[in-house]
């Protein structure tokens, strides 16, 4: 299988373990946490270039479709898949996340078991 490298982005320290620990289950996962819009920028910037990025939708200061929207605007992150994390699961915002350019949305709670496998069925 091919080694995907993840960017996760994330404000909430208990979810961000969770998923960490979830996604470190698929030894073909190269995973990398920011804890906000910023830090992933940052980690960009710095020349990290991930394979595709998984963002929680509200974050404070920078949530995550305005993160998707500064991504996009970046060559080395321009075209990258981005997935959405979220609570909000109805149909509507699924279909917003999806207009924006999302790959895809998962919906929390979700099963860590299989978070992985459903990541890669999204790209």
């Amino acid at each position: 299988m091919k080694r995907l490298v993840l960017l996760y982005v994330d404000d909430d320290d208990d979810i961000r373990t969770v998923v960490t620990m979830a996604l470190s289950l698929d030894p073909d996962i190269a995973l990398r946490a920011a804890a906000s819009g910023e830090e992933a920028l940052t980690a960009i910037a710095a020349g990290f270039r991930p394979d595709a990025v998984v963002l929680d939708v509200m974050m404070p200061g920078m949530d995550g479709p305005a993160l998707l929207e500064r991504l996009r605007r970046l060559p080395p992150t321009a075209a990258t898949p981005v997935i959405f994390m979220t609570a909000r699961g109805r149909q509507a915002d699924i279909d917003f996340y999806r207009a924006r350019g999302a790959a895809g949305v998962i919906v929390k709670p979700f099963d860590p078991i299989t978070l992985a496998q459903r990541v890669r069925a999204l790209l």
